[in-house]
């Protein structure tokens, strides 16, 4: 049964670990890390000292696939394949810190009935709140569209999205269309990509027709997200793919393991977080900007596409559309302005800050876009601020002097 690695992959590409330090911390030659690239098999004794590496389990590395999809799948096998909300890769997901977050929430915050998310990315954190009313904000409308999925006020009919879904995981007649015309064998196999387009049109018409609903239709595209995020042909982002991979996977779209209600108060927003805070009011706002230079619309350009279904022109190696509009203003020079602005503009009794600590240590890239002298200047001028932080293990690209790396939580009490 074939092994694949991009589990690994996306680790070190979350933590801007390179080849060469992955040599180096555990241990291995240029000739393991090109086997595991070619996703071949590896002596247990490099499987564990990677393990040592990023103190973590072997499936968390690794996984086996079968390298054909039994076509005789029955509803029930097929209903079998579920998703949960941390099953997508995401940089930046806070869901391995809920526990942290939720501590400090409840031995500091009272009296919480709306939790405002105004960067949740893809929906982590706001499901630590289900039982309060929940408002999620997203500059990108693929993670707009999760967040509906997982939090919208619209009932979903399970029975319905179960059917569509098992229709959708049986194999189709290859066809023409703006995904194999734009991405064959690039991050998709061509048949893949056939599938994909044949999937999404139909999810837009139904929806059109209104046999589906809003909340319906995000689920129906969050789903074949999480699909395509399994077998895509990268390290977890869509900055390249993978010229030496194989495509051995075939697109199986899971069924999200959604409630049929929601808080009839949920309200998920797709807007600039500036703009939005504006005019929401919450007890408590989450906050979690991008921290360095890297854009998520180019990281997940992809999927962005896919969600909004608008079918533009791509360009390049990497086919990325045009995203002038999706570009955050935390991921430039702009950031400290911007950020000041947030939160002179937020109306709650409480702000929590989710920023680690890379000021200046990693490169360029890495190096966090706001300073702690800045984000304590802001926020004590708002309120009292106290600081809560949770370590975890350093990485580097070998050339950055990164140690003592924390995840800190910064907790402002609003002055009424």
């Amino acid at each position: 049964m074939p092994v694949n690695y991009d589990k690994l992959f996306y680790l070190m590409e979350s933590e801007n670990m390179t080849n060469a330090t992955l040599m180096l911390q555990a241990n291995i030659s240029s000739n393991i890390v090109s086997r595991l690239h070619r996703n071949e098999y590896v002596s247990l004794k490099t499987i564990e000292n990677i393990c040592r590496v990023f103190h973590c389990h072997v499936e968390d590395i690794l996984e086996f696939h079968s390298p054909h999809i039994d076509q005789n799948l029955n509803k029930e096998n097929f209903l079998k394949l579920t998703a949960e909300i941390q099953n997508r890769r995401y940089l930046g997901n806070k869901f391995k810190l809920l526990d942290f977050i939720i501590e400090v929430v409840n031995e500091n915050c009272f009296d919480i009935n709306t939790v405002a998310d105004v960067f949740a990315g893809t929906g982590a954190v706001a499901s630590a709140f289900t039982n309060r009313t929940i408002l999620t904000n997203d500059l990108l409308y693929s993670n707009y569209l999760c967040n509906v999925a997982w939090f919208g006020n619209e009932v979903a009919r399970i029975y319905l999205l179960e059917k569509l879904i098992e229709e959708y995981n049986i194999n189709k007649p290859l066809e023409k269309n703006y995904m194999t015309e734009n991405f064959s064998n690039t991050y998709f196999s061509e048949p893949d990509c056939s599938k994909i387009g044949i999937i999404r049109e139909d999810i837009e018409q139904k929806y059109l027709t209104r046999i589906i609903n809003g909340r319906e239709r995000a689920i129906l595209v969050t789903s074949l997200i999480y699909g395509m995020d399994k077998i895509a042909n990268t390290c977890g982002h869509y900055d390249a793919w993978r010229k030496s991979a194989t495509f051995e996977r075939q697109l199986i779209l899971p069924m999200l393991n959604v409630p049929e209600k929601n808080n009839k108060n949920n309200r998920c927003f797709n807007e600039n977080a500036n703009e939005l805070v504006r005019h929401i009011r919450a007890d408590l706002i989450y906050i979690d900007p991008p921290y360095n230079s890297r854009q998520y619309s180019d990281t997940y350009h992809l999927l962005e596409n896919i969600a909004r279904w608008e079918k533009p022109t791509v360009h390049g190696i990497a086919r990325k559309m045009n995203r002038n509009k999706l570009k955050s203003d935390y991921c430039t020079i702009r950031a400290t302005s911007a950020f000041k602005d947030l939160i002179e503009h937020c109306y709650s009794r409480y702000i929590l800050l989710s920023y680690n600590n890379m000021a200046n240590k990693g490169d360029a890239r890495s190096n966090a876009r706001i300073n702690d002298e800045d984000i304590l200047r802001i926020l004590n001028a708002k309120g009292d601020v106290k600081i809560f932080a949770k370590k975890y293990r350093p990485f580097n690209a070998g050339k950055s002097d990164i140690h003592e790396n924390e995840e800190r939580l910064f907790l402002c009490t609003v002055r009424q």
